[in-house]
């Protein structure tokens, strides 16, 4: 640690062990995340038939929170280098609480469309703090777990929501399904008024004396750790550019870049999104009525949160390409398989329409165990300190951008080239990331940030940065 800087004389406000407690507050914004994604699904055939609106109208509906999310994504890159990452969690709960309300009260399709846009500018700000701020507190050995249990959170959040919409269906109640995710937006803003600033953050704001009280917390008091990591980040920071500049002056930074921006590609066009917000839609082309599509969306709920638990418990462990492997091979054959019993249109024969679910239910496993959280985790890893804002907000817009695609021309998509086609089609994209991840991506567990980021400037292949 700097000789300057004194050592502090009390205990400070934060306890030994708090870093979970403080990832699992923050990690709540994948919770809010999760819930948003998740309600639209059960509420688009009933606001379908109160609008008179099409297929078209209600691709708009789905995909206007995508665009929100992309500019809020956009803009937060920059206002949490300037006023915190804790700053920034808190105005998204604000703009949760608003939108949802506004949300249950629309009149009409445009209007639904303007807060939805508004509740992804939230949905934007958390998706690109929470990760960084996760990454920032959390030490090396645990970081990957840490930030999976942000993934964790947005598949409960997505669960909660299928089993509301599943609820509130048999009353039509489509306003009550957009606009009870207020009442756990209210909960995340008290959460979050107790969260302390990145350590990272406060370094980079020259505020080196509460990043040491905040390391110290974290890091179980053990002050030669603290002291260690401190010097690590001052010596980043003593030749750091920021942001665009950075971009433009440092391929290396640009490398980093161009890898976040394909990693949220990959994870978009893996096809689980569809899956999220056109689940009952699905399970209508397989050929079961409105009651079973509403409880088997909420079994794709509760499968992504217990498959979560899977990249949680070996992301660090196994590895991060071993685990994309996994996933990629599991999410292409369940896709195919699903295209195959789907060649002849909705199944008649009830034991294979239960084959086609259940191997729907195999490809969620494959994406929650894998590309869901894991590319979360690399995008976090993989940038280098003084860009690290910017990397991160970039890549999170990509994420949004692909989504906004993805969201806006699925109904598209099977309406023109009929469900089969549509998952070869996604069956053929995980076929070809897994060629991507072999070629591409770093393994970065147990590695630390520091050491990610030294191999990245030094000019290693990025698939060797991680070494």
């Amino acid at each position: 640690m700097n000789n300057t800087m004194p050592l502090p004389k009390k205990n400070i406000s934060i306890s030994s062990g708090s870093v979970i407690l403080v990832g699992f507050l923050a990690s709540l914004a994948g919770l809010m995340f999760g819930l948003d994604i998740g309600v639209i699904s059960g509420a688009n055939e009933f606001i379908k038939r109160e609008f008179a609106a099409s297929d078209h109208q209600i691709e708009m509906i789905v995909s206007s929170m995508m665009f929100g999310a992309a500019l809020g994504a956009l803009a937060c890159g920059w206002a949490s280098a300037k006023f915190g990452r804790n700053r920034c969690l808190i105005v998204s709960a604000f703009i949760f609480i608003a939108s949802a309300i506004g949300c249950s009260l629309a009149r009409g399709v445009i209007d639904l469309c303007a807060w939805r846009f508004l509740l992804g500018i939230a949905i934007g700000i958390a998706s690109t703090t929470a990760p960084l701020y996760i990454a920032e507190i959390a030490p090396e050995e645990t970081r990957g777990s840490m930030i999976s249990s942000y993934q964790l959170m947005i598949t409960i959040g997505i669960l909660l929501a299928f089993v509301s919409d599943t609820i509130l269906g048999y009353y039509g109640a489509w306003r009550w399904m957009l606009g009870i995710i207020c009442l756990p937006a209210i909960i995340f803003l008290i959460g979050l008024l107790s969260l302390p600033n990145s350590p990272r953050w406060l370094v980079t704001q020259n505020r080196k004396k509460e990043a040491y009280d905040v390391l110290l917390g974290l890091r179980h008091g053990n002050e030669e750790h603290v002291e260690k990591e401190l010097r690590e980040i001052e010596e980043q920071i003593k030749s750091s550019q920021k942001g665009f500049q950075f971009f433009l002056s440092n391929a290396n930074f640009r490398r980093s870049v161009f890898l976040g921006i394909m990693l949220q590609i990959v994870q978009q066009f893996t096809g689980m999104n569809v899956v999220m917000y056109y689940a009952p839609r699905i399970f209508a082309n397989m050929g079961y009525a409105q009651t079973a599509q509403l409880w088997f969306t909420a079994l794709v709920g509760l499968v992504n949160v217990a498959a979560t638990f899977i990249a949680i418990g070996v992301c660090d462990k196994l590895g991060r390409k071993p685990t994309l492997y996994s996933g990629f091979t599991i999410m292409a054959i369940g896709l195919g398989v699903i295209s195959f019993l789907m060649r002849n249109g909705p199944i008649a024969d009830p034991m294979t329409q239960y084959f086609c679910v259940g191997m729907l239910l195999i490809f969620i496993v494959g994406f929650a165990m894998s590309a869901g959280p894991l590319v979360w985790v690399l995008c976090s890893e993989i940038q280098p300190l003084q860009g690290r804002e910017f990397g991160i907000a970039t890549s999170t817009v990509t994420n949004w951008l692909a989504n906004f695609v993805v969201g806006a021309t699925f109904l598209t998509l099977i309406n023109t080239l009929g469900s089969s086609m549509t998952f070869m089609l996604y069956c053929g994209f995980n076929i070809l990331f897994i060629v991507f991840t072999f070629f591409m991506v770093p393994e970065t567990s147990q590695v630390t940030l520091e050491q990610i980021e030294e191999n990245l400037m030094a000019g290693k292949p990025l698939r060797e940065i991680g070494r």
